[in-house]
């Protein structure tokens, strides 16, 4: 019942034209502290005083005729009601600012921001995208954050982000559209100086037995990393573990420890005549990294020009070119 009274008040709030820029902000500062949980990070994050915040929900929640927030000496979360007026905060905020983008670029073009999150292994793809964007859409500004498959999810759901860059075919996520880039292939990674100097590839068991430093469990990269090496008969026992590439690369240049990574990863290493690259066989795996966007019509103006540029003949030619067959 409280539900239908919701969305019927939001309705008659939409319609009516109340639902205008004082409004808007008002749900801009709900959906930041329904993703900071903390008044004082969600009032810096809107740029306003805790109290310029806090004040704008109350009169949202007088607005609306609901109570939106448990109120406490510290946020404790929202009310039953309040989370569906975040789900539909969401939506509009969505809505309205693709609204602008796409009555600008009518008119005068694309502007904005476009929001990317990319999987720490799919972040060599992105500028083979984003080059071509901004080439096209020169008013345009990029963000782009390292984020887990999951925080890609959350971000889609929620509209802070515009795209994604993820696994396809590896706990997929769900409420996407998708188009795939590139079939990741995976590559042993030591230095020179060893006995793998003169080998051409590599068995999954044979590199499971070297001293490894990998991604830490909760990475995707790490359990699909986990699945080959076991069809290979093999269980990798790393001896360094770290959420971070760069950290990881880091101490694959001491010398005492080999790593695995994708072969669009490597191709990013400027040193590559100080180390040996091996393709992993037994089994060859190989898994399809891609774009994502939310399902959710219309496409906002943003995530539809970026999906765009990533389906144009010249951008699929250039990242087979930059991402064909590795040779060791």
């Amino acid at each position: 019942m409280r539900s239908t009274r919701c969305s019927m008040v939001w309705f008659t709030l939409v319609s009516s034209g109340v639902l205008n820029e004082v409004i808007t902000r008002h749900l801009e500062y709900l959906t930041a502290l329904a993703r900071e949980k903390h008044f004082g990070r969600a009032a810096a994050a809107c740029k306003v005083t805790q109290s310029t915040l806090s004040a704008g929900i109350k009169q949202l929640e007088e607005d609306i005729g609901v109570l939106i927030v448990e109120r406490g000496q510290r946020f404790v979360g929202l009310t039953p009601a309040g989370a569906e007026v975040l789900s539909w905060a969401q939506r509009s905020i969505r809505d309205y600012s693709s609204l602008q983008q796409s009555l600008h670029s009518m008119s005068h073009g694309l502007r904005g921001q476009l929001r990317i999150g990319a999987i720490p292994v799919a972040l060599p793809l992105v500028p083979l995208l984003t080059v071509p964007f901004t080439k096209l859409h020169t008013e345009t500004t990029i963000l782009i954050r390292s984020l887990s498959s999951a925080e890609i999810q959350r971000g889609l759901d929620d509209f802070s982000l515009d795209v994604g860059f993820t696994y396809l075919d590896n706990d997929p996520l769900v409420r996407v559209r998708r188009l795939s880039l590139h079939r990741e292939r995976y590559m042993f990674v030591t230095c020179r100086e060893g006995k793998f100097s003169k080998k051409k590839q590599i068995t999954w068991r044979e590199a499971a037995a070297e001293p490894l430093c990998l991604m830490t469990p909760d990475m995707q990269n790490r359990r699909i990393l986990e699945r080959h090496a076991k069809e290979g008969r093999a269980t990798l026992h790393p001896e360094l573990e770290s959420n971070s590439l760069l950290a990881l690369l880091g101490h694959l240049h001491t010398g005492r420890w080999a790593t695995i990574l994708p072969d669009s990863f490597v191709r990013l290493l400027m040193d590559r005549e100080m180390l040996v690259v091996l393709p992993l066989v037994e089994p060859e795996a190989s898994h399809a990294v891609g774009l994502v966007t939310t399902d959710q019509e219309p496409l906002p103006a943003m995530a539809r020009a970026f999906l765009d540029v990533a389906k144009m003949p010249k951008t699929k030619k250039e990242i087979r070119l930059r991402l064909r067959p590795f040779s060791a």
